[in-house]
């Protein structure tokens, strides 16, 4: 039997799992994503946000909004269709012969930076490179353990690597859940790049949404590349929203907190190692992951597998209870 999830970069691809296990029960519970489960509610939207081509106002409008989620100047943001497309960009644009990130981290970083032809050193702590490399990247929250640097030490990073003409990537595709870890409000301070992103935290990843902050001769750039409708209507006007929501934004993380309480305790109780995450998902170690990701699979749940790793799996929040009920079933004996 195949393993489809072991040669994708990403979970989710629920389609190809259930080819692979034709006789799981349906529905399938995608757990593999990392995305919140209870996205937020879709507004109206005006008619024009389907029917013309996206404006100078409505990019404003939205990168007003997600600044001031942020924390940061409006200057410093720019609305992307996705942060994908920033990590694609990037190696482009910045020309680096050497880039540090961490192992485990989010692959695509290094991936986009290899096939751009720079060296790329993997390390446990990055920023101990900040003397040697031309790049820095970081992903914090680390996806997949969790793992946080201090607001302080990045800000320090920064600074030694303005100083030798380098730079620093932050990727904050979970700083949504606690942004007291986050250094977007530093955006536009020399050397410094934080990319955010919209779908993990609000939950509606497929409208690819999400942004780039950076001293604007770097977000000149990107927007000539990309153009001015990269990023679609509906999506300049459902992100103008939710961002403003802050009510919304602190009721959820309150619940994701609470629910995630219960997936540490479901965790505990099947006997796996938990090894870090966030209020989306959890990095468990367990004696035979390959084996309990197949497990879990005949159940017709997908969680994360990672090529090369016999020890950890990433198991995402569950939406309800009868997604909590069948995890728990399908974890114990």
């Amino acid at each position: 039997m195949s393993d489809p999830d072991l040669v994708s970069g990403h979970g989710g691809r629920i389609d190809a799992m259930a080819r692979a296990f034709p006789d799981a029960p349906l529905p399938w519970i995608d757990l593999s994503t990392g995305i919140n489960p209870a996205a937020y509610p879709l507004p109206q939207m005006p008619t024009d946000a389907w029917t013309r081509l996206p404006g100078e106002i409505a990019r404003a409008s939205c990168e007003s909004a997600m600044a001031g989620a942020f924390g940061c100047d409006p200057a410093y943001c720019r609305a992307v269709a996705g942060t994908e497309v920033a990590i694609r960009q990037l190696p482009s644009i910045l020309r680096a012969k050497t880039v540090a990130v961490r192992a485990p981290s989010y692959a695509d970083h290094a991936q986009s930076w290899r096939s751009d032809g720079a060296s790329v050193v993997k390390r446990l702590d990055p920023l101990e490179l900040v003397e040697k490399a031309d790049v820095v990247v970081l992903v914090n929250p680390n996806n997949p353990d969790g793992h946080c640097w201090p607001v302080e030490r990045i800000e320090h990073a920064r600074a030694r690597l303005a100083k030798r003409g380098g730079w620093l990537i932050v990727d904050e595709a979970y700083a949504d859940l606690d942004p007291s870890k986050s250094v977007a409000p530093f955006a536009g301070r020399r050397a410094l790049m934080v990319l955010r992103s919209f779908g993990k935290f609000y939950g509606l990843a497929g409208l690819r949404l999400g942004a780039v902050l950076a001293p604007p001769d770097v977000l000149r750039e990107i927007g000539e590349r990309l153009g001015g409708w990269d990023v679609s209507g509906p999506a300049l006007a459902i992100g103008k929203s939710a961002y403003a929501n802050v009510e919304w934004q602190a009721a959820t993380r309150k619940h994701l907190a609470l629910r995630m309480h219960e997936l540490r305790t479901l965790i505990a109780s099947a006997g796996l190692n938990d090894r870090g995450g966030t209020d989306l998902f959890r990095f468990v170690q367990a004696s035979d992951a390959p084996a309990l990701w197949r497990k879990l699979a005949r159940h017709g749940i997908a969680v994360r597998r990672f090529a090369g790793d016999d020890h950890h799996l990433r198991i995402g929040l569950p939406a309800d209870t009868a997604q909590f009920d069948r995890l728990a079933e399908a974890l114990n004996p």
